[in-house]
């Protein structure tokens, strides 16, 4: 359809709606107007849009600071949108510079095989699969050749590039820049120009690749994409971006009495932003649910359902339940129905040693640090004595509030 028929096609409420879906939570959606444009065109002709999502498989898990954009995929596709699942299996060989004031060294391709099978797994866990299509960018970059490659690279200019903020930085601060670090916005580009995407969703960090499609598409005669870029999820911690490097993360494979008591760690601030980003409650809902709270009621209540509703979501309603009690039981310092049962040799061993072989500490040195701060106890009892050994027997240790094991000592 050309522009012109674009243009004049009426806004519906159906249209109104969907751009109100879109618009929740996002940081940017550019352009809004063509945006509401393609709403209106796909309403009127019953032509799903092209919506998608490309993420590289650098590690093997993913944490629930990446739902956040595949949740907006899944809103996507409850309005019954085409939404592409792209694994950047070709993109992962370059490695992607963005935000990174270093060259990232590149995947080999048997990494980005294991990892890109979990991740799908995993985001199976929010999108439905049997609505997603899954795609690999080396299916067309591949087949691109050399020749291919540099009729791409001549469609965009080097000052272009070099207005990219971490390559900016990079260059004035005399940092090196690999010339194939430049080839990775313009491959990702080139995706939306293979998948004729209606609409590329990102993290803001994303925000430079996601407009090279944009730019891409153009070039190649095609009606460009819009961009959606999502907030990055703030960590537990409540000041940096939720990360495993900052040890401030939720991962979606991890057991539901953790995710549930993770979730509750977090500050009552913080906890709308979540609810605005990770629930699928109704903007309305979370408005007087907030109501609520400012007018007295406990906020650990919400708290408990955002919980309750995240831990459901990767696990089940009853897993749910089951760590709400377990999680009532370790408040009122009691033990845990299931922990980790652990076999150990050595007796008389030092509690060092012990937290160590017992994974409950990664090191020795780390072990001795959460006795300083009180934060071991055998058998209920803080212990304070770094000296302590234990003879043969069987214990219940217990680090921090979630971590225990019963250690049985030979």
């Amino acid at each position: 359809m050309n522009q012109s028929a674009v243009t004049t096609t009426p806004v519906s409420d159906g249209v109104r709606q969907a751009l109100e879906i879109s618009l929740r939570g996002v940081q940017e959606l550019l352009p809004q107007d063509e945006w509401v444009k393609k709403l209106a065109r796909s309403e009127a002709t019953g032509q799903p849009l092209r919506i998608k999502l490309g993420l590289d498989p650098t590690a093997p898990d993913i944490h629930i600071g990446h739902t956040v954009v595949l949740n907006k995929m899944r809103q996507l596709q409850d309005l019954g949108h085409q939404v592409i699942f792209l694994i950047g299996d070709f993109t992962s060989l370059i490695g992607d510079p963005s935000g990174r004031n270093s060259t990232r060294p590149p995947l080999t391709p048997e990494q980005i095989k294991v990892n890109a099978e979990t991740y799908y797994k995993q985001a199976s866990m929010v999108l439905d699969p049997a609505k997603t299509e899954i795609r690999y960018n080396s299916e067309w970059s591949e087949p691109l050749g050399a020749s291919g490659m540099i009729q791409l690279a001549s469609r965009y200019t080097v000052a272009r590039m070099m207005e990219r903020d971490d390559f900016h930085k990079r260059f004035t601060t005399g940092q090196s820049i690999a010339v194939h670090e430049f080839l990775y916005p313009l491959m990702q580009g080139y995706d939306s120009v293979a998948l004729k995407s209606d609409l590329e969703l990102g993290g803001t960090d994303q925000k430079f690749n996601l407009l090279m499609g944009r730019h891409l598409q153009q070039e190649y005669g095609q009606e460009p994409q819009c961009v959606l870029t999502m907030p990055l999820l703030v960590g537990l911690d409540g000041v940096d971006k939720m990360s495993k490097s900052k040890n401030n993360y939720i991962g979606i494979a991890e057991d539901a009495n953790t995710m549930f008591a993770k979730v509750l760690s977090i500050s009552d601030t913080l906890m709308w932003d979540w609810f605005t980003l990770l629930s699928f409650k109704s903007l309305a809902e979370i408005a007087a649910l907030k109501a609520e709270v400012e007018g007295g009621r406990n906020p650990k209540d919400a708290k408990v359902m955002l919980a309750k509703e995240i831990t459901t979501r990767f696990h089940s309603a009853a897993a749910a339940d089951a760590a709400e009690q377990d999680f009532i039981n370790r408040s009122k310092g009691g033990v845990p129905d299931e922990i980790p049962e652990v076999s150990l040799s050595g007796a008389p061993l030092g509690i060092g040693a012990l937290l160590k072989q017992a994974n409950l500490a990664p090191s020795t040195s780390e072990a001795n640090r959460l006795i300083d701060g009180g934060g071991v106890r055998v058998e209920g009892s803080v212990v304070s004595d770094k000296g302590l050994k234990l003879a043969a027997g069987t214990y219940v240790v217990q680090v921090g509030k979630r971590k225990f094991a019963r250690v049985t000592l030979a």
